[in-house]
């Protein structure tokens, strides 16, 4: 039976200077829950409550707006990804839908006139979780033994960060997945749930619930740095489950890495300590390409569908 505990971290201490103990500590835990599990979940983690509980709150406004009002937000022409209001087609019955948006600032956002004050917010939270976005990055460069400062330098370019707020249609008599299983294509994804939950991750097998708890922010480790690590690092297999009855809402921040950049396992965890590669290097925009292909064009069969093993190099 795999442990159903993911790690719960203080990151209070990598906000000021001082207590050196704590700060290892936590970076031990942050460490084993990368390897064993792709998932952790972070409090103190530097987003002010009362912001994510404002956002959480217009959020859910907006996606009770009727839908002609919300299709005024509808994606702009350019942006890499569909900035604005998009609903995810389904055959059946409704998924999801979401509102994507770019860094403050971006000429791809396309923001919703209502609720009033939701674009601050937006913008808001986008700047905090970009501020977190950098702490855990620099946490897991340690955790990964990397020279000070490598990913940051790295992966310095952060015009390619995007968050989403995400609301869930209640489940069906048929259906249930949220989102079906997958594995994340950026770096780090930082996941603020509400009361609904739903969150689960595999581990050994087996389905490991992630019940929210305020105030707390899930993080999870991304296809990037699983490559960069040559898997020490894992990419968790995750899913999100409808409840019936109850819609859910939600907030991901993607920590992205900038589309030209060249990604395959570092010589750290290769030929420095005599491991074989396990991946091939690519441009991560053409990664970026066959996952919105797999959206755009369902792969008629699901072993089709392409994940980062495309890359994998057989053992």
């Amino acid at each position: 039976m795999a442990n159903s505990a993911i790690p719960t971290i203080d990151l209070s201490p990598f906000f000021i200077d001082g207590d050196e103990e704590a700060k290892t500590k936590a970076k031990q835990v942050i460490g084993k829950a990368c390897s064993e599990y792709g998932f952790f979940q972070i409090e103190n983690h530097g987003v002010p409550l009362d912001l994510m509980s404002r956002a959480m709150k217009l959020s859910r406004t907006f996606f009770e707006l009727p839908s002609e009002e919300k299709l005024k937000s509808s994606p702009g022409p350019g942006a890499p990804l569909p900035a604005g209001y998009s609903k995810q087609p389904d055959q059946s019955a409704d998924k999801n839908e979401y509102l994507l948006m770019f860094p403050p600032g971006s000429s791809f956002n396309v923001f919703p006139n209502s609720p009033p004050q939701f674009k601050e917010v937006l913008e808001e939270m986008f700047s905090y979780f970009t501020k977190t976005g950098k702490i855990v990055e620099s946490i897991l460069n340690e955790c990964l033994g990397l020279p000070p400062n490598f990913l940051q330098e790295y992966n310095h370019d952060r015009s390619w960060d995007f968050m989403a707020a995400m609301h869930y249609f209640p489940a069906t008599e048929t259906e249930n997945n949220g989102i079906s299983e997958h594995e994340d294509g950026n770096c780090i994804t930082f996941v603020i749930q509400d009361e609904v939950g739903g969150l689960e991750v595999r581990k050994d097998g087996e389905w490991i619930p992630i019940p929210p708890t305020q105030g707390t922010m899930v993080v999870n480790v991304s296809d990037v740095i699983q490559v960069l690590s040559n898997k020490k690092f894992k990419s968790a297999t995750h899913r999100v489950v409808r409840r019936k009855g109850i819609g859910r809402y939600s907030f991901a921040f993607f920590y992205n890495l900038e589309g030209d950049k060249w990604v395959e396992p570092l010589p750290h965890f290769t030929k420095e300590i005599g491991e074989p590669p396990k991946y091939r290097g690519f441009i991560y925009n053409e990664y970026l390409q066959l996952r919105m292909k797999n959206k755009s064009h369902p792969p008629s069969n699901p072993e089709d569908v392409i994940h980062i093993t495309h890359y994998a190099i057989p053992s």
